[in-house]
């Protein structure tokens, strides 16, 4: 399968990245088939060549994940929300509602307690 994944190349702790078409078996750093763009990700430049990009993605290609996101941020693929984000962001409001409530029950109990004192004196 052919995968649409990041290059690493430039000095230590100063890396820039190629998008490159390859097979999915290859090496990290290895030779791909085609290179199809540029990334940096410390000015956040990208380059795309979107014509390549486009008959790679006609041809079955598949992204990987931070290729994805570069994709559609440069207009090339609509952005999708993946099923784990969806999963993830309903699990936190989830909590967030539990939170609150364990919150209000507090303050209940504690206006309660606050007013038998009161009512004692």
């Amino acid at each position: 399968m052919i995968k649409l994944r990041l290059k690493r190349f430039g000095k230590k702790k100063e890396a820039s990245f190629r998008i490159v078409a390859c097979n999915s078996t290859s090496r990290r750093d290895g030779r791909p088939l085609q290179e199809l763009g540029f990334y940096n990700p410390r000015t956040k430049e990208t380059r795309l060549d979107t014509e390549a990009l486009r008959k790679r993605l006609t041809q079955g290609a598949q992204p990987t994940d931070v290729v994805r996101s570069l994709l559609e941020k440069g207009g090339l693929l609509e952005k999708t929300e993946r099923p784990s984000i969806a999963i993830g962001k309903a699990k936190l409001e989830k909590e967030k509602l539990v939170k609150a409530k364990t919150k209000d029950e507090e303050n209940d109990s504690s206006k309660a307690e606050s007013e038998s004192n009161e009512a004692e004196s």
